[in-house]
């Protein structure tokens, strides 16, 4: 039975209410989660399970077979019985952080045109992608085009389209070491800023803010030469 994915029609649930497919040491399995599974470089959600008479921390979430979301239990965690209601309880001050970083890669991206993303990272205190780019901007350049993006307010929406299109569109995909997963027959698109000038549009399955103006103020960190033609930008969310 695969996992529903309440977080991809809101990613500001921080509590739901779930049932225990399957408890082990390796994971626990619900039919519906809000936690994000570790994938495409955003780290799996941390938090807890609590059901009556106990309470589970979760130390990871990782992707399981069949389409199923695993709950790794903290050591030594009691375990919820099968079957049993719990509420998932999200560490909500970490998830937003990581949505907030989450959210300026995508308009890092939009800085950076042209150029393949051939790596990243997010993370909730340092985030960083990795271009095909021999020449990049400045740091303060790229600095000064984040926070502009950010203090306009640009709406983050999403939307579906088929593998056919995608595949009609090649140019939406920007990351070179990770494609979108392919198999349910439909790839989910973000996009922020409007429908008829989009700001940045690719596929994400990860979780975003609902508006750039929510991420704060943000600097480039550092940009590193790591080959002859691969540049590394990280970011970090300033004042906090």
């Amino acid at each position: 039975m695969a996992t529903e994915l309440a977080y991809r029609d809101d990613a500001y649930a921080r509590e739901i209410a779930a049932r225990v497919i399957a408890a082990t040491p390796e994971g626990i399995v619900l039919d519906r989660t809000n936690f994000y599974a570790r994938a495409g470089g955003q780290p799996g959600d941390l938090g807890a399970l609590r059901w009556a008479g106990g309470e589970m921390a979760v130390a990871d979430t990782l992707k399981g077979p069949e389409d199923t979301v695993l709950h790794l239990p903290a050591p030594g965690a009691a375990l919820p019985p099968v079957g049993a209601e719990v509420t998932a309880i999200l560490d909500w001050p970490r998830r937003h952080r990581l949505m907030r970083m989450h959210t300026t890669l995508h308009l890092l991206c939009s800085l950076i045109p042209g150029a393949g993303v051939t790596g990243g990272q997010i993370g909730a205190d340092k985030s960083r992608l990795d271009f095909d780019l021999p020449d990049p901007p400045t740091k303060d350049a790229l600095t000064e085009g984040l926070n502009a993006l950010i203090a306009a307010n640009h709406p983050v929406t999403e939307r579906w389209i088929s593998e056919e299109e995608l595949d009609a569109n090649p140019g939406l995909v920007r990351t070179l070491s990770v494609q979108p997963p392919r198999g349910s027959g439909r790839i989910r698109l973000v996009r922020i800023g409007p429908e008829e000038a989009p700001v940045d549009l690719q596929p994400c399955g990860g979780t975003h803010v609902r508006a750039t103006g929510e991420i704060g103020r943000v600097e480039v960190a550092k940009i590193e030469n790591k080959g002859r033609a691969n540049r590394r930008v990280s970011i970090v969310l300033v004042g906090e």
